[in-house]
């Protein structure tokens, strides 16, 4: 997995945004209204989640929709489970 995927999973509000995501699609202005922070911050961190290919958008309109990607999400959860079965069983094999 890429660093680019922790990186944007390691900040707070993104994470709260890939959290929203799950339940619903969304637009900006939606997500914005759940922060206080500026909308462009809020555009940043989308602009980041969607680099990290987290999330997507479609046009819709005058609107931007986003939404999870589910496919990369479960990659990523895939990953993290891996790191701990390794962590697991090299602990389990160790002596003491």
């Amino acid at each position: 997995m890429d660093d680019i995927v922790y990186k944007a999973m390691a900040d707070a509000t993104r994470r709260e945004i890939v959290s929203m995501l799950k339940w619903k699609n969304m637009n900006a202005g939606d997500i914005a209204g759940h922060f206080e922070i500026s909308k462009p911050s809020i555009s940043r961190h989308l602009d980041v989640l969607e680099n990290a290919k987290l999330i997507t958008s479609e046009r819709r309109g005058n609107q931007i929709v986003y939404s999870l990607n589910v496919s990369v999400v479960q990659e990523v959860l895939m990953a993290f489970i891996g790191i701990f079965d390794t962590f697991k069983e090299s602990s389990n094999g160790k002596q003491d």
